[in-house]
């Protein structure tokens, strides 16, 4: 088993045992999310949507209507395969990629005039797709919520009361989800409708990815986005597990921590690793959250691979 790491500049990839001497293995702009579908992993960039066949050896792009790709999904149950943009549109294709139809009823929510960041050319992006069962997507969109389809993503369902609007990442289940935002970490318990907040009790408030894993949940926290990450404290993050799915989140100790934060996990072999801005690989073991190498960018995205 070896670990694909989504960067600044590609995807490296090699053995979470000896990360340091992982190679480089798609040269491309920002990887924004790594997603693996049995024998197929994709990348997806701002300079396009890549597949390989191969466990990351090699890559092939696949031409998509706009080329910043933040999200991708290959629906489990469907042969459908779903790339979400920058702006926020959302496309889909049933040949594999060779021909895309815009699903355009993401832009017929009522929130949609709403949707924007200033830190991207004042638009937003749909940066997390799930699959929820058959027919059933959720998109996430940075900055505009949380929104479901039943019908494969033909009309939508507006799901962001309670919930902060800047959504990084969504973490679904049957019937619970969790949403890491730049302004907090979320928890639903009825699929969207109602949201509770998670982190009262912890410093920081900006969540980019949460996981679970082995009965917990895990999940990291710093006090502001990018831009405040050059501090001289680094990015003063933490680290939380917690064994009731959020009701409360304990500190951990981990190597880098807290000058460096966690931006993304992955579980290989049934031993969980996790991602630092600083490039580090951690492990969690017995004896902690022990780094196991390191590249030379940041990881975005982590996704394991035969």
């Amino acid at each position: 088993m070896n670990l694909l790491a989504g960067t600044q500049t590609g995807v490296y990839r090699g053995s979470p045992g000896a990360f340091d001497k992982a190679v480089r293995v798609l040269d491309s702009d920002r990887v924004m999310r790594l997603r693996t579908f049995g024998p197929r992993t994709y990348a997806a960039t701002r300079s396009g949507l890549y597949r390989s066949l191969d466990g990351g050896d090699s890559w092939t792009r696949i031409e998509t209507p706009r080329p910043e790709v933040y999200a991708v999904l290959e629906h489990p149950l469907e042969e459908q395969l779903y790339a979400g943009t920058h702006p926020a549109h959302l496309y889909v294709s049933t040949d594999a990629g060779e021909t895309w139809t815009e699903l355009e009823g993401l832009q017929a929510l009522p929130s949609r005039s709403e949707w924007h960041t200033p830190r991207h050319r004042d638009e937003a992006h749909v940066r997390g797709l799930r699959a929820a069962g058959e027919g059933r997507l959720v998109a996430g969109i940075e900055v505009g919520g949380i929104h479901v389809s039943d019908d494969s993503g033909e009309t939508w369902t507006e799901r962001r009361s309670g919930l902060h609007d800047d959504v990084h990442h969504v973490l679904v289940g049957e019937e619970r989800w969790f949403a890491s935002t730049g302004d907090g970490l979320y928890r639903s318990d009825d699929r969207g409708r109602s949201w509770q907040r998670l982190d009262r009790d912890v410093e920081g408030r900006y969540f980019r990815e949460a996981h679970r894993h082995d009965g917990r949940l895990f999940a990291a926290a710093t006090a502001g986005p990018p831009s405040t990450w050059d501090s001289p404290r680094g990015t003063d993050a933490a680290l939380y597990e917690s064994r009731a799915d959020g009701e409360t989140l304990q500190p951990v100790e981990y190597a880098g921590g807290p000058g460096e934060f966690v931006l993304s996990w992955a579980t290989a072999d049934d031993e969980l690793y996790a991602g630092t801005t600083a490039g580090q690989l951690l492990r969690r073991t017995d004896e902690g959250w022990l780094g196991t190498g390191g590249i030379p960018s940041g990881i975005a995205s982590l996704s394991a691979v035969e």
